[in-house]
């Protein structure tokens, strides 16, 4: 009889970080299990316990903050300046995103209350930049925002409620070139985040009806769109323009070869990917 982790020595081991053989061990007995399961759990809070240390002695900076910075200096060297938005929104600005109380994504949405909410994108408050800054700067305007959102999204392993997000947009001559574009700006921040053998792949939407997406490991890092777009008229902008958003913890989950993206994100249960309860 082949014996398996119980449902609580698994939930350790995932917290832990054990990788996906460890997880699928089987047994002869619930002894041979149990005294595995202990020694697995020494050595994997051994291993938790160094990491952080490191990040006290040496690194000083969880991973989610070094690879912002990392974003910020790659895009200010290519042009792109940076924006600090607010977190609430009023809520016509949504419904300028076709976000309207009848919209799938409305029930992810945090309000404050009936008229305000905290953002669930950056798309609502980068197209308003766009549309006063086109009056003012000469184009191409280059501008990113790299910021907290929040949606009351399912708590599965690739899902967070708060989470940072990556918007970075350009307007501009770029008729004809947008797909090319949105390819070399992708390129550009993965190679700024150190991530390689990702793909891109067009993928239905329920704000853009379809997005190019950025792919590792069946896992969506980061989504693009380009206009002109049915969206644009909502905002005054009518020149064409390409823009993708990335999940920053979902980078990090990645580079780090996590099973649950809670392990990266804000958090008083982990650390820089580390569990605490240790």
């Amino acid at each position: 009889m082949n014996v398996t982790w119980s449902k609580i020595q698994k939930q350790r081991l995932v917290e832990l970080n054990a990788n996906e053989v460890i997880l699928e061990y089987t047994f002869q007995d619930a002894k041979e299990r149990d005294k595995s399961f202990q020694n697995l759990d020494k050595e994997l809070v051994l291993a938790n316990k160094k990491h952080l240390l490191e990040l006290k002695n040496k690194e000083l900076r969880p991973l989610l903050c070094q690879l912002e910075s990392q974003l910020v200096q790659r895009l200010t060297q290519e042009g792109f300046v940076q924006v600090v938005t607010p977190h609430i929104l009023p809520k016509d600005m949504l419904e300028k995103m076709t976000i309207t109380n009848e919209h799938p994504l409305s029930n992810q949405v945090f309000w404050v209350d009936k008229n305000k909410c905290l953002r669930p994108m950056l798309a609502p408050n980068l197209y308003s930049l766009l549309r006063d800054l086109e009056r003012i700067w000469e184009k191409p305007i280059k501008i990113f925002e790299i910021g907290t959102c929040f949606r009351k999204e399912s708590q599965g392993a690739n899902h967070l409620n708060e989470f940072t997000m990556l918007n970075l947009v350009e307007l501009g001559d770029l008729e004809g070139k947008q797909k090319q574009r949105l390819k070399e700006l992708a390129d550009m921040v993965m190679d700024a985040a150190g991530v390689a053998d990702y793909i891109l792949e067009g993928c239905e939407s329920e704000v853009y009806n379809e997005t190019i997406d950025i792919v590792l490991n069946d896992l969506e890092i980061g989504s693009g769109a380009y206009g002109p777009h049915k969206l644009d008229n909502n905002w005054g902008i009518f020149d064409p323009w390409v823009g993708i958003g990335f999940g920053l913890e979902r980078l990090v989950t990645v580079k780090r070869d996590y099973k649950n993206i809670r392990r990266t994100g804000r958090s008083i249960s982990y650390l820089d990917g580390s569990r605490l309860n240790i």
